[in-house]
């Protein structure tokens, strides 16, 4: 099984400690080889085949946010304990920035986590002739995530699918569409249940500034 980067580092402590741990007792060393594993678990790394077009999600969780934001459209998936934590670009295109943002540690589902930590991923995809209306993906921590490791930088190409970052120990990430998506277009709901790199939540066709098939202006 493939890990993120970064996962060994929480897991071996627990894992090495198991066997000393039966000092204590079998209770102790089981409790510390169980904490190993699960810390494992939220770094697990499946490969992903993403449809032949459209947007897909960034993450593996439920659509908690879905909501227009002046003339833009904002998705947002929140991602439990159980779900793979590595985050997939929705669409092709070149990383034109990754931004920062500090912030509080909310939970991610309340509605105060617009206030979180964030990383910003912009992605220039199709024929943009605006910076401010560049797609974005933001990666959010939570109450419990407190480190985002974004994989990319600025000028970096990614193809629809391809693994951008991923968020310690979970929390929320949000699309932001260009202005000419609007919210009938996206294809999923709240509550639905999506899968990073695999379901579809806009269709071909539905933004012209959104290329929806791997590679750029073909």
């Amino acid at each position: 099984m493939k890990f993120a980067p970064g996962g060994w580092q929480y897991a071996i402590l627990p894992l090495l400690a198991a066997p000393f741990a039966l000092i204590i007792g079998v209770g102790a060393s089981a409790i510390s080889l169980a904490v190993g594993v699960f810390v494992l678990l939220f770094f697990r790394d499946p490969e992903r085949t993403p449809p032949l077009s459209g947007v897909v999600s960034p993450a593996d969780g439920k659509v908690s946010v879905l909501r227009e934001e002046g003339e833009r459209v904002r998705l947002g998936v929140f991602m439990n304990v159980w779900n793979v934590h590595v985050i997939r670009a929705p669409f092709a295109g070149v990383v034109t920035d990754v931004e920062h943002s500090p912030g509080a540690h909310r939970p991610a589902f309340s509605k105060d986590s617009d206030r979180n930590e964030k990383v910003h991923v912009r992605l220039a995809a199709g024929e943009l002739t605006n910076e401010d209306d560049t797609p974005e993906v933001t990666l959010i921590a939570g109450a419990f995530a407190r480190r985002i490791f974004p994989y990319v930088d600025a000028e970096d190409r990614l193809e629809r699918g391809e693994r951008l970052g991923h968020i310690a120990f979970g929390s929320r990430v949000d699309v932001l569409f260009p202005p000419d998506v609007a919210l009938d277009d996206v294809a999923v709901s709240i509550g639905e249940r999506v899968t990073a790199g695999e379901t579809v939540v806009l269709e071909h066709g539905a933004g012209t500034e959104l290329e929806t098939t791997d590679g750029i202006g073909e």
